[in-house]
Order: structure tokens, then C-alpha cells, then sequence
């Protein structure tokens, strides 16, 4: 038994955010952000370039502070000190390129606390397998392409099986195969009752989550299940980028 990883409760939300808001300097970013994710589901906050997605997913992995408000991620204050709880995935991967992809897990691993040799050659062998690069393991980084250097990424943020995890952009640049493949395994793992929080600016990405935050300006402007998001429109064939635009200028009106 691991005495220093957090315990959570089912009953517990795995992010629950109340009236958060955070400046960059003079400028707002965030503006009195409300938001609960229960355990077990995909979330997506979904928005375009600017609306404060990765200002907040790195808010809830603890690498911002000075907020108004509260955050609570998996019943904690965000804190570096929750990363064997938590897998993140930056938007830029942070991949040391001159190293092997079994040699970027490796290290990984130990950083996240798997202190043991053989439970850590398992995890790592079982991180490439899920990603499919056990043909590419003792390849270096630098001669992957895009694509598989994402998986790598990815790899890194679930070697070590955390409860929630933070994906920032994941599947930009990604082919269709590759998306549909990422998918699959974030399904697998919301199954298992662990929670993904996705931040994403396509449509592709939206349709798949469980739920959906549309973010713009700073703050959501609509939750809920794609479904209900659609039906916003008061039409029944419409989409998810319909629903967006809808609630976007209805958004725009009140303002």
C-alpha cells in the first residue's frame, strides 16, 4: 500500500470549481468559473484558441495559483505534491528527445514515485503497449514523427495509472486512425471509473466526451452531455459546432 497516495472517495466529485477566477497581470483570463466533474466520465472543455483552456487545466494540475475562489481536485487543493493521482499532458510534450521511448518512461515513472524496479518494468512495458509503440520502444524520440511522439506523451501521463487524468489538446495533429485510437483507450479507461479531463478546440474531440463545458471569453457558457448541448439549438439535426455558435451569440446578446 502506497501511504502517500490520496485517497478518494466514490461520493467525491473529481474536480469541483466555485466562483474561479485568475489574471495574468492586469489582464482576466478566467471569470468566475463554476464547474463540478463527477468520477468516472470524460470531460471536455471545448473552445478555441484563447477562450482559457490550458490556463486552466494547468490551474487544476497545480502549476498556477494566486486564484479567487476555490478548485478542489480530487478532494485537494491543486498541488504538484497530487502527481501520483494525477497523469497531465501538456499541450507541447515535454519528451527528452535524445533518449529512447522506453527510456522516457523510464525516467518518468521514478518521477512520478514508482520506486520499484520490477512494478515499474511493468508499468512502463504496459504504458507502450497501450499506445502501440512496442515495435518503436528502443527507438529515439527524435525519429518519431508528430503523431507518435503524442503517444508518447500520452504513455507518460498513464504510466503510472492515475485516478484523473489532464490532457491538453491530446490528439492535435493526429490522424483520423490515431484519434479513433486515443479514443478507444480513453473509454477503456473511464470504464475502469477514472476520470479524463480533455481540452480541445474540434468538434472530433467534443462528439466523444461523456460531457461538455463550451468555454469562451474566460469562462463556460453552456454544460452538459453532447445530446443536450445539440438540442440547445431547438433543432434536431443540429451539431455540435451549431450548438457552439447558437450559445456562443446567445452568450454575445446578453453580454
Amino acid at each position: 500500500m502506497d501511504m502517500g497516495r490520496i485517497t478518494v472517495k466514490v461520493s467525491d466529485p473529481a474536480i469541483s470549481i466555485d466562483k474561479l477566477s485568475f489574471n495574468y497581470g492586469d489582464r482576466p483570463v478566467l471569470n468566475e468559473i463554476n464547474l463540478v466533474v463527477p468520477q468516472g466520465i470524460s470531460f471536455g472543455i471545448l473552445g478555441a484558441n484563447g477562450a482559457g483552456k490550458t490556463t486552466l487545466v494547468r490551474l487544476l494540475v497545480g502549476q498556477l495559483n494566486s486564484v479567487t475562489g476555490s478548485i478542489f481536485v480530487l478532494g485537494q487543493a491543486p498541488s504538484t505534491a497530487q502527481s501520483d493521482s494525477i497523469g497531465y499532458m501538456p499541450q507541447r510534450n515535454a519528451l527528452y528527445e535524445a533518449l529512447s521511448v522506453r527510456e522516457n518512461l523510464e525516467f518518468f515513472s521514478r518521477m512520478l514515485g514508482l520506486s520499484n524496479k520490477h512494478e515499474r518494468s511493468i508499468s512502463v512495458e504496459s504504458a507502450i503497449s497501450l499506445v502501440g509503440l512496442k515495435d518503436r520502444a528502443d527507438d529515439v524520440v527524435n525519429q518519431l514523427s508528430g503523431g507518435m511522439r503524442q503517444r508518447v506523451s500520452l504513455a507518460i501521463s498513464m504510466v503510472h495509472e492515475p485516478d484523473l487524468l489532464l490532457l491538453d489538446e491530446p490528439t492535435v495533429g493526429l490522424d483520423p486512425e490515431l484519434r479513433a485510437m486515443f479514443w478507444q483507450q480513453f473509454k477503456e479507461i473511464t470504464n475502469t471509473g477514472k476520470t479524463i479531463v480533455i481540452s480541445s478546440h474540434t468538434m472530433d474531440d467534443a462528439s466523444h466526451c461523456d460531457y461538455l463545458g463550451f468555454m469562451r471569453g474566460g469562462k463556460f457558457i453552456a454544460t452538459g452531455t453532447p445530446d443536450e448541448l445539440r438540442q440547445s439549438t431547438g433543432k434536431s439535426d443540429s451539431t455540435l459546432e451549431d450548438a457552439f455558435l447558437h450559445l456562443s451569440r446567445k452568450e454575445s446578446d446578453v453580454s
